[in-house]
This record gives C-alpha cells, sequence and structure tokens, in this order.
C-alpha cells in the first residue's frame, strides 16, 4: 500500500498540472466530457468549487510540490467571496474541503477567518422549526427539503466552534444530527435522500429522492455522506449514538448483496438493471475515507472490516479500470462517476470529489494505517 500511496500521488500531481493548464483562472473544473472531449467549469458558487482546491492541497501536503501549492493559492483567492453565500447548505463542501485544508497545512490566520465567516453564513440556514439546516430554498414541489448530503456541513460548524468561535455553532450540528436520525434513515439503516418538512410545524411532509433510482431505494452516494457525516460528528462530540449510527451505515454498505465484488458501488444499491448500471468512483472514494476514519474509533475486529473494505476500494480505484492514464480524462485522476443519474447530468464521467476523497483516504491510509 505504501508504493500504490505514493504512484497515485506523484501521479496526481503531473496530472493535476495538466488540468490546471485548462481550467480559466476565473472559474473552478466541474467535470470532463469524454464522448466531447470537453472540459465544463462552474463558477465558484457552484457546491463543488472547493474540491479542486482541496485536492491541490492534499497534492501539496503529500509532495511538497510548491508549483501545485501556487495554483491551490491562486484558486482559494478566487473562492474566498464565497463564505458570504447564503443560497444553500453546501458552503462546508465549498470552504472547509478548501480553506480547511489551507489552514490545517499552511496556518495563514486569513484561512481561519474565512473559515469563521462560512461557518456564520451556513447557520443562517439553520430553522429552528424544523430543527435541522435548510439544504435547498423552496420551489414548487419542496417545502422546506434537508438532503442527507448535508451531513457533510456540519464539519465546518463543529470545527469553527471548537477554534474559538461561535458555540451555537456546534449546536446546530448536533441537533441537525439527531434530527437526520430521527427521520432519514430507514430500519436497516440505509437512507432516503430528500426530507421535506412543514417550517410552520416541523412535521415531515414526504420522503423522497431527487438523485436516486427511486423514492425508497439507497442511493450510493447518499449512504456514503451518512457513513462520513456520522463517523465525524463522533470525532467532534465521541457521542456513542453517532458511532453506533456509522456502524450501522458500514453494515448496510458492506453486507448488501448488490455491493459489486470490486467494491465500487453501482450509482444506487437497487438500480434497476444492476449490473449493467454504471458505478460511482466517487461513492467508493468517499465510503473509503469514512472507512479509514470509522476505523480509528473502532475495536480491533471491526477495524480489520473496514480497513480491509477501504483498502479494496483503493486497490480498485488505483487500478487501470478506474485510473486515467497521464494527460488523459481531461486531467482528472478517476474515471467513472457518476453525478445524477436521473437527470442524465454527469454520467460516466470524472468528477471534482471522486478525485479528493480518494487522495484524502489515500493520505488518511497512510498516516494512520502504515
Amino acid at each position: 500500500m505504501k508504493q500504490l500511496i505514493d504512484e497515485q500521488f506523484s501521479f496526481a500531481a503531473k496530472q493535476y498540472k495538466v488540468l490546471a493548464k485548462t481550467v480559466p483562472a476565473n472559474v473552478m473544473p466541474r467535470y470532463y466530457d469524454p464522448k466531447k472531449n470537453k472540459l465544463v467549469t462552474s463558477s465558484t458558487k457552484w457546491w463543488c468549487s472547493g474540491f479542486f482546491p482541496g485536492t491541490l492541497l492534499y497534492i501539496y501536503e503529500y509532495t511538497k510540490d510548491t508549483g501545485i501549492l501556487n495554483e491551490a493559492k491562486n484558486r482559494l483567492a478566487i473562492l474566498e467571496k464565497e463564505k458570504h453565500f447564503k443560497g444553500n447548505h453546501d458552503l462546508g463542501f465549498m470552504m472547509f474541503c478548501s480553506f480547511g485544508n489551507a489552514y490545517r497545512i499552511l496556518k495563514n490566520p486569513a484561512y481561519k477567518n474565512t473559515l469563521d465567516t462560512s461557518a456564520a453564513s451556513l447557520a443562517t440556514r439553520y430553522r429552528p422549526s424544523i430543527k435541522a439546516i435548510q439544504s435547498w430554498d423552496s420551489d414548487e414541489s419542496l417545502a422546506c427539503p434537508v438532503i442527507i448530503d448535508n451531513m457533510m456541513n456540519l464539519e465546518l460548524l463543529s470545527w469553527v466552534s471548537d477554534h474559538g468561535g461561535n458555540p451555537r455553532y456546534r449546536e446546530i450540528a448536533v441537533t441537525h444530527a439527531n434530527t437526520t436520525i430521527t427521520n432519514h434513515f430507514r430500519p436497516d439503516y440505509s437512507s432516503y435522500h430528500v426530507i421535506d418538512y412543514d417550517l410552520k410545524t416541523g412535521k415531515v411532509l414526504k420522503k423522497v429522492t431527487a438523485q436516486g433510482a427511486s423514492d425508497s431505494s439507497a442511493w450510493s452516494r447518499g449512504q456514503g455522506w451518512g457513513l462520513y457525516g456520522y463517523t465525524m460528528m463522533y470525532r467532534f462530540t465521541k457521542d456513542k449514538h453517532y458511532l453506533n449510527q456509522a456502524k450501522n451505515i458500514a453494515r448496510f454498505i458492506l453486507s448488501n448483496p448488490n455491493m459489486p465484488a470490486d467494491m465500487i458501488p453501482y450509482w444506487d444499491f437497487n438500480a434497476p438493471g444492476i449490473p449493467n448500471v454504471p458505478r460511482d468512483a466517487s461513492s467508493g472514494a468517499l465510503m473509503a475515507s469514512a472507512l479509514l476514519e470509522l476505523g480509528q474509533y473502532a475495536g480491533k475486529a471491526e477495524q480489520k472490516t473496514y480497513v480491509a473494505a477501504a483498502e479494496k476500494m483503493l486497490r480498485s480505484l488505483s487500478s487501470d479500470a478506474y485510473r486515467a492514464r497521464l494527460g488523459e480524462n481531461g486531467g482528472f485522476l478517476l474515471m467513472h462517476s457518476t453525478g445524477s443519474f436521473p437527470v442524465k447530468s454527469e454520467v460516466d464521467v470524472p468528477l471534482t470529489y471522486a478525485d479528493y476523497y480518494f487522495l484524502e483516504a489515500l493520505s488518511r491510509y497512510k498516516k494512520w494505517y502504515l
């Protein structure tokens, strides 16, 4: 594994220089369309905008490549203004994956100030009546939607509270996590994607999906968000309730009869047409990273199970089946991710967050298990 990890980071440094050259200075890479040989970019308001600088920072941390660091700093500079963004719940993805890593590695106080402001912006979306953070604004079909992905944004709130910020942010994170346990999960510990609330009464109006195969299916990346989110909340709170939730989600994922032999999930565990449906490398990368952290909090037997599964995922992702060749794949590391299958968006393409969680998982493996 040490050799594999070294090889992946060495490749990543070269490949991300290829990617950086093709991305205009004022936008972020979003995905690459292999059929049209076209790089698709996004504004800094897109929910994935923090993953490119975050990935660059993981590469710099491992390789100490100053060219990569300079690129990361340039991308942070265009992203920084989004600390004031209040349009949805995605500030954690946008700002903690980027500025959180930047502050951790570089210790620049300006980066911490950006995180403090970002947490304040995210906290404005907390709705006391539903005891949760509203993910998206209401529309004709959803009154007050909360999605499982929102668990990932609690890291920003918890971290800022723990580093001299408003203690209320941590209280919001805990309350949101508790509400999500109550309303998002089924008896088998799979998760609904979207819970729609009545903003006046706090009652659940409906349980639906925006990205899964059906309202009752287990959308793969959503299961990963839950696994990662509760493992992370245990890190901050040491509340066994969260640890048990994470272990139960892990059991659902790892014992699922529709998990492929290479451990890279289909885009939905209940997708019609399995096995002839697209995979989601981003789910595999995300789950691997979460399982490696969960292993830190588990007994020896459970740790062995989690680490072995994560290792299988990482070896699969590092193989020719998923990892691109130098100069190909638009400059991204991993192939075969699925953004949103139901609306035919980003299907079987490389995605920025797949690369991010892949490198995060590799660095976690080296730090904790080698």
